[in-house]
């Protein structure tokens, strides 16, 4: 920003001197200049432009016009970026270890996970690394200059601040402009303030005073990378690069070191600045203090485990007395890795990744895969609203004809279509309406009177805008309020090509919409008489007016315009501006062919007012259901756009982001619950996070008022998604926890500045993003926790296993390295996979969000399973050596095969219990409680049927422990395969006991279960709630029951 200096050209005692230093250009507001005033700070002149001879020393002072250097993709930094994160380091340093002790069937198959999992998470990122890129694609390549009195073209990057730039309609702004003069001028600013209608620019407007002004609201600024669609200014350039307001958001978007490196300070000394940043450093290579809450748990898991690994590792070669060997070595390494989760990344990589697939069928394009995981966890989502909330097109709601009533169009989901929707009728006029007690019920039957249908006329004729249909499909041609009412004019049946033909008209004279009278004028008639039709800015109108109807539906002669009924109009106008209406005012007057058309005041004076046309960007039709199944997925929704406010608390009431029933809720929350970005951005940290509840509506926003409110969401410890499709939406995409762009408006920079990406700019597909979020959170936590039960099991077998000591004095594993990655990383990746493909339950949008994925009831169910499934497996192995066989361990039976025939029976048969069990388990996974047989006890069908179907609807998990569970047979009886790399043997009669303890493990996951349901229905009885009735904002209702309590306490006492 710039701050304000007055200017004294005396100030150092020169006349002609001026502090034309970057600083002092960049000091200063242009907002709140003249434009006198900037001619004299820039030194340049409004006729000559600079001079030449000064340009290049300029460009060398400022810089080129661009937004920075070149940016170029770091593939090394990226490939350190994949490899130095705890859980690949761990897998690294266990590979290394197994090849220094040569085992090399092992490394391998550590390496080989480690590949995949670092080259998927290469692409990935590759494909993330071009925010900057898009921001410079949006820099205008040319710009009309005047320098040294010709006017010229040169590059764009060749601006300075002080030239002189000319611009006219479809002209991509250059550069930061302060207006000096302009005609009809308007410019398209929605990619930067999120203003959905062009703005109307006022060179002569000065801001004066120190009230903070928006981006938005500056009228005599023209801003880079917007686009002229109306009339034409010259402008003084005042900012270029990265001091433009784009320039600023490109800036933003740079990676920043000030998380990570802290500077010393009065509060923090040299040492302790550089301890944290140290720590910042290691945590940061780490993933510790990156990236989602899940991943960052994953990292800590992975530290946790691998200093686990070493510990068993330890204790290994301590129960050798530390006399290690070749034969203790690889026991430490089995134990070790029997604790590492190996096929957790990749299941987890390759379970986002097929979720990417299944999220472009619901309209939704994934950038960042981990982004899913996020999205399972989201308390709030603050959305913009042009496009998204509301169709992004305009389309008439309401018409007030003084002397018939207020007509309403209703159910127009189709824009363009003038055979889509109802019009209804009240005799009311909107004022009278807003202030009946009782909602009124409109007419389906409709009447149009004589004066309507003069002001139909007039809103046919005063336009330019057509509608018409093209195979099967309507188009519209021109500007979007005239669109709007000529659909409306046609739905009745006003057409301006019949209304012509039929009255024979001829089109006299038009004088076009002037932005500083803000009107339009049609003139039509024949030879002997004309009519000119009017319409414009109702204040604008009402000072050309002498005459109306009156409000008698009887009257139809004209009678004089009061300043009372002017102040009558002027309050209906306001109704419906309170509804998000933007109003219209239309006007008529009858004239002599033979009078002069030339001058447009006279032609515009001695009008007669004829009525009103409210028009809105109207909500899309899913919106208010989607808003309403948010909230009850307890996700708050907040709107942030750059519309006005009364237009944003409408459309917001509308759509159910703030309640309808306002008078509930005490001043200091209603005053809260809607404001102004000047008002949020007012407000300190300290005062933002005393608000009672943070803003639902914040109108006018600047790029810094979204970024400010998910820092505020951030300090409640809300996870929070933010919507956006222009420039000024990437900083807050980029800080927010997921950023989610529209694909069809939207610019490159958000959608690379994006998580997510939504191709048809839908706000109910944001709520499918989050259904397939949760779905795949709840994925998430049940393969999780197969996997890790899996190593608890492995870990605590093998540890007991140390008890088996052979004749030289060496433990025996009772399962082989190989065997142990086997398990974890072939058998159980499948099953894992289709875990993650499981389907979602059916009142997942029902359920608060989720961003826990290690719960209490995770990790207590990880160790039981882990302890049931370790004990099940011993019970095999020593069933085989102690029951079948006579407990001959063999000699070096860790190593090979001589003399250990009964040794490799009893692994065999713990191996394949192990797969089984593992295999199982899954299953038992697909529901946290209910049993594996009765996953759907509301299910009217038999348990047997419903088993049959949830089985077959996941065909993936279905087969994967089909097959695994198979291939146990080839992998014990292939010959060579089974001696020397599982080093385990053929069996027999060994099958009946892995097959019996099977079934025990699957009994006793069902019993530990159903303890679980009889446990959590008497700590937590059921309470059926009418769903419809969950209102979002009780907390903050002052209605009290007869009690004495509000609604929400008495939902925190259930």
């Amino acid at each position: 920003m710039w701050g304000y200096k007055s200017i004294n050209r005396t100030e150092h005692g020169d006349p002609h001197a001026h502090d034309f230093s970057k600083a002092s250009i960049y000091d200063n507001e242009p907002y709140r200049l003249s434009v006198e005033q900037c001619v004299e700070l820039y030194h340049t002149d409004l006729d000559n432009g600079l001079h030449e001879s000064k340009i290049d020393s300029l460009i060398h002072q400022y810089g080129a016009n661009n937004l920075g250097d070149d940016h170029t993709i770091s593939y090394m930094g990226i490939l350190a970026h994949q490899l130095f994160n705890a859980m690949v380091l761990v897998l690294i340093i266990s590979m290394v270890i197994t090849f220094c002790i040569k085992d090399w069937i092992s490394a391998g198959v550590i390496a080989f996970v480690v590949f995949i999992n670092v080259f998927v998470g290469f692409i990935q990122e590759i494909k993330a690394e071009k925010t900057m890129g898009s921001l410079r694609s949006l820099s205008s390549p040319s710009a009309t200059v005047i320098r040294s009195g010709n006017t010229c073209t040169i590059n764009a990057e060749e601006l300075v601040p002080g030239d002189i730039v000319k611009i006219s309609v479809g002209d991509t702004i250059p550069a930061d402009l302060r207006l000096a003069n302009g005609i009809n001028f308007e410019t398209d600013e929605a990619l930067l303030t999120g203003e959905s209608l062009p703005v109307a620019k006022n060179p002569e407007k000065v801001y004066m005073g120190e009230e903070a002004v928006p981006v938005g609201d500056r009228l005599n600024i023209a801003y880079s990378s917007s686009v002229v669609t109306k009339g034409r200014a010259t402008g003084i350039v005042v900012a270029t690069g990265l001091h433009q307001e784009i320039g600023k958001i490109a800036d933003s978007l740079k990676s920043s070191d000030e998380d990570i490196i802290v500077k010393p300070s009065a509060e923090i000394s040299t040492s302790k600045a550089f301890a944290k940043t140290f720590l910042n450093i290691i945590q940061n290579v780490l993933g510790t203090n990156v990236g989602t809450p899940l991943q960052r748990k994953l990292s800590w898991m992975a530290i946790l485990l691998f200093f686990v690994a070493v510990v068993f590792a330890i204790i290994v070669m301590a129960s050798h007395k530390m006399v290690v060997n070749t034969t203790v070595a690889i026991y430490a390494i089995c134990v070790a890795l029997s604790m590492i989760p190996s096929s957790l990344v990749v299941v987890l990589t390759i379970t986002m990744a097929v979720g990417a697939e299944v999220m472009v069928t619901k309209n939704v394009i994934v950038r960042k895969l981990d982004s899913l995981e996020a999205l399972g966890g989201i308390d709030d989502i603050c959305s913009d609203k042009t496009g998204t909330l509301t169709l992004g097109k305009m389309i008439v709601k309401k018409v007030w004809v003084s002397t018939v009533g207020t007509y309403v169009v209703n159910d127009c989901t189709e824009v363009y279509d003038p055979t889509v929707g109802t019009v209804g009728f009240h005799p009311a006029s909107p004022k009278q309406i807003d202030e009946m007690s009782n909602r009124p019920k409109f007419d389906s039957e409709v009447s149009y009177p004589n004066i309507f249908r003069k002001w139909i006329t007039a809103a046919t004729l005063a336009n330019v805008a057509s509608v018409y249909k093209i195979e099967d499909k309507w188009e519209a041609q021109g500007d979007a309020t005239e669109t709007a009412i000529c659909v409306f004019t046609k739905r009745l049946g006003y057409e301006r090509a019949e209304i012509i033909e039929s009255q024979n008209l001829e089109h006299l004279s038009e004088f076009p919409f002037d932005s500083s009278i803000k009107r339009m004028s049609s003139v039509y008639g024949t030879e002997k008489e004309a009519t000119v039709y009017t319409k414009g800015a109702v204040e604008r109108i009402l000072e050309r007016c002498d005459n109306w109807y009156g409000t008698d539906p009887q009257q139809e002669t004209l009678v004089p315009l009061t300043a009372d009924d002017k102040a009558l109009i002027e309050e209906n106008m306001d109704t419906l501006s309170k509804e998000g209406l933007r109003v219209l005012a239309f006007a008529e007057r009858s004239i002599d062919t033979a009078e002069s058309l030339e001058d447009r005041d006279t032609v515009e004076s001695g009008l007669t007012f004829l009525g009103l046309v409210g028009i809105y960007d109207p909500p899309r039709p899913e919106t208010k259901d989607s808003v309403r199944l948010c909230h009850n997925a307890g996700i708050n929704v907040h709107m942030l756009t750059g519309d006005m406010l009364g237009t944003a608390r409408a459309i917001a009431k509308e759509v159910g982001i703030l309640p309808s029933n306002l008078y509930h809720y005490s001043q200091e929350v209603k005053d809260a619950m809607c404001m102004t970005a000047t008002q949020f951005d007012g407000l300190s940290n300290d005062e933002i996070d005393r608000l009672p509840v943070l803003p639902l509506v914040i109108a006018r926003c600047a790029p810094q008022t979204k970024v400010r409110m998910i820092e505020a969401l951030h300090r409640r410890g809300k996870f929070c998604a933010m919507t956006g499709d222009g420039v000024n939406d990437s900083p807050s995409l980029k800080k927010a926890d997921v950023g989610i762009a529209m694909g069809l408006n939207g610019s490159d920079v958000a959608k690379d500045a994006a998580d997510l990406v939504l191709t048809d700019d839908n706000f109910a597909s944001i709520l499918h993003a989050i259904e397939e979020g949760r779905r795949m959170s709840s994925n998430i936590q049940k393969f999780v926790l197969q996997l890790l039960a899996q190593n608890v099991a492995q870990a605590l077998y093998l540890l007991v296993g140390l008890a088996f000591v052979d004749s030289e004095g060496y433990s025996v594993f009772p399962l082989s390295p190989v065997e142990v990655l086997w398990i974890i990383v072939v058998t159980s990746c499948f099953p894992a996979m289709g875990l993650g493909q499981e389907q979602a339950s059916d009142d997942i949008l029902e359920l608060p969000p989720n961003k826990r994925t290690f719960t209490k009831e995770l990790v207590i169910d990880m160790f039981v399973y882990g302890a049931w499934m370790a004990l099940c497996c011993m019970v095999m192995f020593v069933c085989v050596i102690y029951g079948i066989g006579n407990g001959d361990l063999g000699e070096t039976c860790n190593v090979n095969s001589h003399g250990c025939g009964l040794v490799f029976e009893g692994r065999s048969t713990a191996f394949a219990g192990f797969t089984w069990c593992a295999l199982l388990l899954a299953w038992e996974c697909i529901h946290m409680r209910y049993s594996f047989f009765n996953m759907r006890p509301e299910s009217e069908d038999s348990w047997y049927v419903s088993l049959a179907r949830d089985l077959w609807a996941n065909q993936f998990l279905l087969w994967s422990i089909v097959l695994a569970s198979v291939s146990v047979f080839p992998v014990i009886y292939i010959p060579v395969i089974n001696e020397k790399v599982f080093l385990h043997g053929p069996i027999g009669r060994e099958w009946g006991i892995a097959v019996a303890l099977t079934i025990v493990f699957l009994v006793g996951c069902e019993g530990w279960k159903w303890a679980k349901r009889v446990y959590f229905r008497r700590k937590s009885p059921r309470i059926y709630k009418d769903k419809e009735s969950i209102d979002p904002f009780s907390e903050f209702s002052s209605i009290m029951t007869k009690s004495g309590t509000s609604i929400q306490m008495q939902r925190d006492i259930a």
